[in-house]
This record gives C-alpha cells, sequence and structure tokens, in this order.
C-alpha cells in the first residue's frame, strides 16, 4: 500500500546527518530537537501548543484524559475508525458512543451525533477518515450548544484543510480543543518508528499534557498526579523535523495521484470527491463499489495480480467483540460501507505507470463480474 523507501533517496542526507547530530550529543530523552519539532508542528498547523508523545494512541489518551473525560463520561465517536480512537475513551474509563456515519465521506454524521448526547455526554471525538475532514461547523456547534469538548484524531489528516465557518481556512486538529495525530511509518508524515503528536490552544490543557506524558511530572522527582511514559523519541524528531519541510509537495503529489485515480474509475466506482470547504490530504485513496459481491471480487482480482490493496475498515467497532456489552444493534450506513469501500496504493512517488496498472485491474475485476452475470 505504501513504498516507504520510495521517498527515501530524496532526504537521506539531510535525515542520517540529523540522526548523527543527535548521537553525538546522546540527549535521547526529550532532547532539544524534540521542543524544535514541537514548536515547528505548532507554528506549521498553526496551533499554541504542540506536544510530542510515544505513539498516536497515546496522543489519543492523553487528549482524552487533559480534556477532563473521566469515568463513566460519555464520549460520541465513530464506529467506521481505527479501534484506538474508542479503545482510548475506555482506557480513560469514559463509555464509548457510537453514530453513524455520512454516506459520502465516511466521516461522523453530525445529525446523529446530537441524537446520542445526554447529560453524560461530555465530549465529541470525531475522525478525519483517509484524510478528509469531518463536518467541523456542524461539530462545533454541537460542542458550543451541549458544552462539549471536541477532540480531533487526525491520524489519517495531517495537513488536510476545513474552511470553518465559510471563511477561514484550518489545518485539522486546530478547531477543537485537541488534535491528535500518528506518525506511525505508513502516515503521511511518517517516523522510522513510532511517534505521536497533540495540538491545543488551551495553555492548561497544554502544561496538563506536559506533566501526563512524564509521570505526572512538572519538575523533576515531584508529580502532582499520576501520569505515563510516553514521550517523542529524540531521535524519531529529528528525522520529522527533516520530513517536515516536504510534508507540503507530498500532500500536493498525493492529490494529483487522487485526481489520476478518479478520473480512471469514476465511471466504475464511487470516488471520493472533496468538497470546495475542504482540503484532502489522501492518507489512503478509497473507493466504494454498488455491493459487497463486486467489491469482493475486485478485491481477489486485485490480490491475483499481487496488485496491494486493503480494506479500511472490514468490521466497524460497533460489531466487534470488544463493544458487544454495548448492545448496538445497527448503524446501517456505517454496515453498507464496510462491505463496499476498497483503498487503493497511495504514496507520493507512485508513477503513472503503477496507476495505469492498478486501474487497469480494477476494471478488468468489474468487467469480468460484468460478463459472468
Amino acid at each position: 500500500m505504501v513504498d516507504m523507501l520510495a521517498g527515501y533517496p530524496e532526504i537521506k542526507d539531510e535525515v542520517e546527518a540529523s540522526v548523527k547530530n543527535v548521537f553525538n550529543k546522546a540527549n535521547f530523552i526529550l532532547g532539544e530537537e524534540v521542543n524544535k519539532f514541537e514548536k515547528e508542528f505548532a507554528s506549521f498547523n498553526g496551533a499554541k501548543y504542540a506536544v510530542g508523545v510515544a505513539n498516536g494512541t497515546d496522543a489519543l489518551r492523553l487528549a482524552i484524559i487533559a480534556c477532563g473525560i473521566k469515568k463513566g463520561d460519555e464520549v460520541i465517536t465513530t464506529p467506521f475508525t481505527f479501534i484506538a480512537t474508542s479503545e482510548t475513551i475506555s482506557q480513560a474509563q469514559g463509555v464509548p458512543v457510537f453514530a453513524d456515519i455520512n454516506p459520502a465521506t465516511y466521516n461522523l454524521d453530525p445529525e446523529d451525533a446530537e441524537r446520542k448526547i445526554t447529560s453524560k455526554t461530555k465530549a465529541i471525538l470525531p475522525v478525519h477518515l483517509y484524510g478528509h475532514p469531518a463536518e467541523m461547523d456542524k461539530i462545533m456547534e454541537l460542542a458550543q450548544k451541549h458544552n462539549l469538548k471536541v477532540i480531533e484524531d487526525c491520524a489519517q489528516s495531517f495537513t488536510a484543510k476545513y474552511k470553518l465557518g465559510g471563511n477561514d481556512w484550518k489545518y485539522t486538529g486546530t478547531m477543537g480543543n485537541c488534535g491528535t495525530y500518528s506518525f506511525f511509518p505508513a502516515k503521511n508524515l511518517g517516523a522510522f518508528g513510532d511517534g505521536g503528536m497533540i495540538t491545543t490552544n488551551d495553555e492548561n490543557i497544554y502544561n496538563e499534557l506536559k506533566a501526563l506524558r512524564n509521570h505526572g511530572s512538572k519538575e523533576q522527582y515531584i508529580h502532582d498526579m499520576e501520569g505515563y511514559n510516553s514521550r517523542l523519541d529524540t531521535v524519531q524528531a529529528a528525522i520529522l523535523s527533516i520530513k517536515l519541510k516536504h510534508i507540503g509537495k507530498w500532500t500536493e503529489q498525493r492529490n494529483n495521484i487522487a485526481e489520476k485515480y478518479n478520473l480512471a474509475l469514476k465511471n466504475i466506482a464511487n470516488v471520493p470527491l472533496t468538497p470546495e470547504n475542504c482540503k484532502h490530504s489522501f492518507n489512503y485513496y478509497t473507493i466504494k463499489f454498488a455491493d459487497r459481491e463486486t467489491r469482493d471480487k475486485v478485491q481477489k482480482h486485485l490480490s491475483a495480480n499481487e496488485i496491494a490493496n486493503n480494506i479500511y475498515y472490514p468490521i466497524a467497532l460497533h460489531r466487534q467483540k470488544a463493544y458487544a456489552h454495548l448492545g448496538i444493534k445497527s448503524l446501517p450506513v456505517c454496515e453498507n460501507v464496510q462491505n463496499t469501500v476498497l483503498s487503493l496504493p497511495m504514496y507520493p512517488e507512485l508513477s503513472d505507470e503503477q496507476i495505469k496498472i492498478i486501474t487497469d485491474c480494477v476494471k478488468e475485476g468489474i468487467h469480468d463480474i460484468a460478463a459472468k452475470k
């Protein structure tokens, strides 16, 4: 799905020099490169603060805790996402409440989210799935109306933008109380290992996050709370600082690839369309078929021809055994989408020749299905 070596030659010398610099200083835990990268990341996004943590899951967990979620508090989120989104709510002793999704964007449906609000609801946790921003105008209106915190899951949406209020372009992760990011190697801004980040404009949340990531300590051996051991590695921060310089170009390349995919596939599948108030980051390129049978046969044909593909996500969270105790009977839009979507390879260095091979194979799979019928 991602060729992580394809882009390395371009940045090889810069990356190796930055890593060597860390080795020579041996400042491996919360070294100056971490602070430098946090400031660069916040500046890039237009946020006041950024706090580096060990991974994207910890970014969610610590953001949820710093936003005041406590035992029994309900947090409304989408079931169409990786389990880190919901398990971190539970790990903070909150209760995940799943609302259905928008059939066009596959993101949290704000109208269904409002129907799920109770006296126990304390936050909304939208996921900007595949890199497509959620409907943040409606989500922020809901939050203001019901006095809720908003925690944005931006694991797949770094560099995506949303035109908040129809006027101001905002990067995902800067509209709610916190934005959380993953630097898993396959992400748009991927580390050479694990890493994560939390952004916020709230100084109190920022100070809480800094303590939470370091055993609840703001001063060495002084602990005002219990915390976690979740610090962004200095080596990873140095590498990410180099990669951040190139991220604008890489996002543009991803969007260009998506346009080529769209042109080739628009007549045989539902391709991702980006409304005027959104700018996509295309962490994943995902198409939707008319039915499960077609999707499964196309997937089988791609795999038989050794073309990478994946389903994000084949079983929605409300249908997972881990959440059987919630007793959710049906979220119909989500269940339709999980059975009909398929993701194709997506990375900045994908060539026109590779795109043609992939799209031709998808078409062959469709034509084979039509012929058999």
